[in-house]
């Protein structure tokens, strides 16, 4: 039985496919499209639909659109319009100003056979689509009883929970929005979610870190990253405020109010101005009570439930310095957090939700070990591209001996090895890697990639020896948590080490990547550090690099030293 998992309603548009439970595949939109986060900008601006995800999905599962058993769709908009029509057609739904939550641009989200909706005449496709995704979808006939509209944090929370290694958890859901839901509370057992809680909208605590990432003149739903590193170089002037704004009850409610962040905070910054210590302390305060909001929800998450695991996903679940906080000072005794916890993981939920439903199952075959799930070149497809664009190439003997060579040299490598990763971190297939031990390092890269100042580079390492460089380390392989760096080894990897002590650190073993692991040894052999400075492999704005293309494009535009793709290397 197949089944695919769409997102395609909030940012992150994605799909997967599985198979008896199996996942096979799952990748975003932007990695084909080139448009970050899978929105198309003016004059479109509206998100984008996941076809060339679903077509890569379908090819690795070796199938047609039809050939589809079950679609599971991270969203259920009957919870906003109402029940009565579900059974109805989208042109007779009323779509009056303010009659919906979502408004007129997500119409699509409504129709259950949007996808039979691309197809205009057999070979035909709407909106521009190119040629080469008619393989898979031409003749798409999906029928009504195909199609499962799935709540959204359901999506999160079976995401979380359903791939976790646990059999038995608490799950805690916590993003911008879901159709009615911000924050979810579910007990997991099997493959079956318990809803024991939520709250709803307005009321969000991943809105309100959008609306301080806007504040602060970032792009909201893409940016919240860098007021959590923003944050470090604050203090809690304002944590009072940010108390006041959020209300926390004793039984896992909590509401935000009076968020007019100007009134309370003065003028918004603008995009291109200078941070001042204003900035920082917004950030700072914003960070630290919502440190202390998740810590107190899954406390009373662990009373009400007594499971020791706890499942995070939701955009918020992205939030790594909270996540060390509830690891180091919550009640629980594991914790497990989903890779791909923003929207693109919803599909996966889904799909995951649906498949169980389906074939009443309590089997779990989708534990995440590692998230490389996303579209490989072979060699031969590589140096095809290679001998296309005219670039200089050779072929090495010893990938990972020759390329810890360059790096213990202070160079910078472009690193590009098997399946693309499925979620927002590079994590060894399309990253940008170098040398930690130089402090300046990280200065280096931020340049190379035309980032903020401000923000840090985060290693990965060798999981055998997490331990020995970073305080309580041990696997952690999805740079979810950060850790500190112990002080004894804190000079040999100056360039990872954040302003406040700590990194956000991807441990790495064999069985997860077996190239990406052998560099790392290599490289210890020859420095003595199992670490290096693993960022992703794209510039300012654009997604991370997906074809071999995109490589060789993003390195001879960037000022990186090599680029080693598959068994090749290319040089400056």
């Amino acid at each position: 039985m197949y089944t695919l998992g769409i997102n395609a309603v909030f940012h992150d548009s994605a799909a997967c496919i599985i198979k008896d439970g199996i996942l096979l595949a799952a990748t975003e939109e932007e990695r084909f499209t080139h448009f970050k986060h899978g929105k198309r900008p003016v004059p479109f601006s509206t998100w984008e639909l996941p076809f060339h995800a679903i077509d890569y999905c379908l090819k690795i599962a070796g199938i047609h659109i039809n050939d589809v058993d079950h679609i599971a769709y991270s969203f259920d908009p009957y919870l906003l319009i109402g029940a009565k029509y579900r059974n109805k057609s989208t042109i007779e739904i009323p779509f009056e100003e303010g009659s919906s939550a979502l408004g007129k641009e997500f119409k699509n989200v409504w129709d259950p056979l949007f996808l039979s909706s691309i197809v205009n005449a057999p070979g035909q496709l709407r909106d521009g689509y190119p040629h080469h995704l008619q393989k898979r979808f031409v003749g798409c006939n999906i029928q009504r009883n195909k199609w499962h509209f799935v709540e959204h944090h359901i999506s999160h929370a079976a995401s979380a929970f359903n791939c976790s290694p646990f059999k038995n958890a608490a799950v805690m859901t916590v993003d911008g929005r879901g159709e009615l839901a911000t924050t979810t509370y579910n007990i997991g057992n099997g493959q079956q979610l318990s809803r024991i809680g939520q709250v709803n909208m307005p009321h969000s605590l991943g809105l309100l870190y959008e609306d301080v990432t806007t504040y602060l003149g970032f792009l909201h739903s893409s940016d919240e990253y860098k007021v959590m590193a923003l944050a470090s170089y604050g203090k809690p002037e304002f944590i009072k405020d940010f108390r006041e704004i959020v209300q926390i009850s004793g039984n896992g409610q909590y509401t935000i109010n009076n968020q007019k962040l100007e009134e309370r905070f003065g003028p918004k910054r603008l995009r291109h101005e200078e941070f001042t210590s204003h900035h920082f302390n917004v950030a700072h305060s914003l960070q630290l009570v919502i440190e202390e909001s998740m810590l107190e929800l899954t406390g009373w998450l662990k009373k009400e439930t007594g499971e020791e695991n706890l499942c995070l996903a939701g955009g918020v679940a992205l939030n790594c310095v909270a996540n060390a906080r509830i690891r180091d000072r919550g009640a629980f005794k594991n914790i497990w957090v989903q890779p791909a916890s923003g929207d693109d993981g919803t599909a996966l939920g889904a799909a995951i939700w649906v498949d169980a439903q389906e074939r009443q199952t309590n089997e779990r075959n989708c534990e995440m070990t590692h998230c490389y799930w996303g579209p490989e070149y072979t060699d031969e497809e590589i140096e095809k591209s290679l001998k296309l664009w005219k670039v200089p190439y050779r072929k090495l003997d010893d990938i990972a001996g020759d390329t810890a060579e360059i790096l213990a040299q202070d160079k910078i490598i472009g690193w590009y090895q098997g399946r693309m990763e499925f979620g927002p971190r590079a994590l060894g297939s399309r990253s940008i890697l170098a040398s930690p031990i130089n402090a300046a390092m990280q200065a280096r890269l931020n340049e190379v990639k035309d980032r903020e100042d401000f923000r840090p580079v985060a290693p990965v390492v060798l999981e055998e020896e997490a331990h020995n460089w970073f305080e309580g380390a041990g696997y952690s392989p999805f740079m979810l948590f950060v850790y500190d760096v112990k002080p004894d080894e804190a000079d040999k990897v100056a360039a990872i080490r954040h302003v406040d002590g700590t990194a956000r650190i991807q441990t790495i073993n064999r069985q997860q990547h077996q190239r990406y692991h052998d560099l790392l040894k290599a490289f210890y052999k020859k420095t003595g550090v199992p670490v290096l400075v693993n960022t992703s492999f794209n510039t300012l704005g654009k997604p991370i690099v997906c074809t071999p293309r995109d490589a060789i494009e993003c390195f001879w535009t960037s000022p990186f030293d090599a680029l080693v793709i598959g068994s090749f290397i290319v040089e400056k």
